[in-house]
């Protein structure tokens, strides 16, 4: 079993610790940087920053595996409209004094960069952590070392399958909350939330007291008054994404936020009152 450095969280991952504890169930609303282009995307992050309370930004890649057509539809527009890791940085540090910012990525462009490299560029631009969602816990020690050293979490996707023993493992290594799928699709899914997604949720809390996320085909109002019965946050992208893809302009900004508004409200309310 690897031996991962203690974790001393930086000032914003202490920050989004914080919020968890002080709050009822946080909204992260997910975009990738870059989104739909340079010049519309730190607009479009900022006005959903003020509608959510967890914004996570998106490392566009070229094989976003977890990730369903739109995400990928949507990471594909960013490179093709210029992203660069550069850029990332950028929106990251706009962000930051506004929110609590999570970058979600994937391990093989966090790799090329350089994990030292990405670490501190990360935690000096004011991210609270990275969500990292392939990378396996038998091969995450060098991240974690770097992330750590300074003072990152790092989020992982954590599967039903998997047993007590894994789970506390990767408990052990994460910080910030584990993201527990809401279904079992890739992102954009638009069905119904997982039956047995309460009970995974329970279980998870048996073996730890981080924070429990759950995404992955979470998009609408009802379905986050759901998930304020046993959650402590509701991750949502795919369903952004959309409202700027119908809604031309500027007015596909004011949906995003909109649609933002009201998950945030579901999340807030008792369950009766929003169903």
């Amino acid at each position: 079993m690897p031996v991962h450095p203690p974790h001393a969280p930086g000032r914003a991952a202490l920050a989004l610790d914080a919020a968890f504890r002080a709050r009822g169930p946080l909204l992260a609303a997910y975009l990738p940087a870059g989104y739909p282009d340079r010049a519309t995307s730190l607009d479009l992050l900022h006005q959903l920053a003020l509608a959510s309370d967890v914004v996570e930004v998106g490392w566009p890649y070229t094989d976003p595996m977890m990730d369903g057509p739109i995400i990928q539809q949507a990471g594909a527009q960013a490179l093709a409209a210029g992203f660069t890791v550069r850029h990332l940085m950028e929106t990251v540090r706009s962000l930051a004094p506004v929110t609590h910012v999570l970058v979600m990525g994937y391990y093989q462009p966090l790799y090329r960069y350089g994990l030292r490299r990405a670490a501190k560029e990360l935690a000096a631009a004011g991210a609270a952590g990275v969500i990292l969602p392939d990378l396996n816990i038998d091969e995450a020690g060098p991240w974690l070392a770097e992330a750590r050293r300074v003072g990152l979490h790092t989020v992982f996707v954590v599967a039903p399958t998997a047993s007590d023993e894994r789970l506390r493992r990767i408990a052990a290594g994460a910080g910030g909350m584990l993201y527990a799928p809401a279904t079992s699709g890739v992102t954009g899914t638009t069905g119904s939330l997982s039956a047995s997604l309460p009970s995974f949720v329970h279980r998870l809390r048996t073996l730890t007291s981080l924070p429990v996320g759950a995404g992955i085909g979470v998009s609408r109002p009802e379905q986050a008054a759901r998930l304020r019965q046993f959650a402590d946050a509701a991750i949502v992208g795919s369903a952004f994404i959309r409202a700027v893809q119908d809604n031309p302009g500027r007015a596909g900004i004011a949906a995003a936020a909109q649609l933002a508004g009201e998950l945030r409200q579901a999340l807030r309310l008792p369950a009766v009152a929003a169903a």
